[in-house]
């Protein structure tokens, strides 16, 4: 399947959406794609069926509307877009019902390896080297940007998503997960050492 003209369809979705972000720097378009390249290496490693993760890591964002669940919109525009391509009935079934649950990171439901692999990908973005720019980036933009703001940020920023790594799904999550956070942890203490 040729993928790039999803691709284009996401770009032009997501252009036109009416969610903004917090922050001018955070692209919905940039974490679609950071998503889209997790799951093929996630899918790499675990297996499971490349057009359905693959079509649900590009679309899994792609719609929002003030008042409803973002999973349930997007899920809406990838079943009506899929079908408008010509994809199969079953693969758009999968790819809507992934994109219908990714973000309940929390649920204990029996999911689908597809889905866990979206849900993975999905989780693993802006956490780590990513997270911590953010962080730094976010600082400069406030009042009175400083090295010890951004310093405290980024160990907040760690305290809250270190624990989260029970959402991961798969093994192969947990593993990456843990890597990004001992990037951060590693990142905290040669930043002490420099600052204080």
């Amino acid at each position: 399947m040729n993928y790039s003209d999803v691709i284009d369809f996401v770009k032009e979705k997501l252009a036109t959406t009416s969610r903004s972000d917090n922050y001018p720097f955070r692209n919905r378009f940039e974490h679609t794609m950071r998503v889209y390249r997790w799951a093929i290496r996630l899918q790499a490693k675990l297996g499971g069926d490349l057009d359905v993760i693959v079509l649900a890591a590009l679309l899994h964002d792609v719609g929002w509307e003030d008042g409803r669940p973002h999973g349930e919109v997007s899920a809406e525009i990838a079943v009506e877009y899929l079908d408008s391509i010509g994809i199969d009935s079953e693969t758009i079934t999968k790819v809507g019902e992934i994109i219908m649950i990714h973000s309940d990171k929390d649920t204990e439901k029996n999911l689908s390896l597809e889905c866990r692999i979206v849900m993975d990908a999905d989780l693993l973005d802006e956490v780590g080297a990513v997270g911590i720019m953010w962080d730094c980036m976010a600082t400069a933009i406030e009042d009175d940007p400083n090295y010890k703001k951004a310093y405290y940020r980024i160990k907040e920023y760690y305290r809250q998503n270190k624990p989260k790594i029970k959402r991961c799904k798969t093994d192969a999550g947990r593993t990456e997960f843990s890597r990004r956070m001992q990037t951060i942890e590693n990142y905290i203490y040669q930043l002490e050492r420099e600052l204080f």
